[in-house]
């Protein structure tokens, strides 16, 4: 196995049902235009609270791009 280099970027994705569904819809969103999208850190969980029940749910992450081989 050679060795790889990874570009790490931040995002955020949303979703009003569940942590896993916003970490799915940032990915899936970030898939359409970042290349070579290898591995995702979750960073940090936000939420929205409306009428004392959670409304939204906010994931942030870093995602790793592997540099191509040239």
């Amino acid at each position: 196995m050679s060795d790889h280099i990874y570009s790490v970027t931040e995002i955020v994705g949303s979703s009003e049902n569940s942590i896993e569904e916003a970490i799915a819809n940032g990915i899936a969103k970030a898939g359409k235009t970042l290349r070579n999208l290898e591995w995702f850190e979750g960073t940090q969980l936000r939420g929205h609270v409306a009428q004392g029940k959670v409304a939204h749910f906010q994931v942030q992450m870093k995602l790793g791009l592997r540099y191509e081989e040239k």
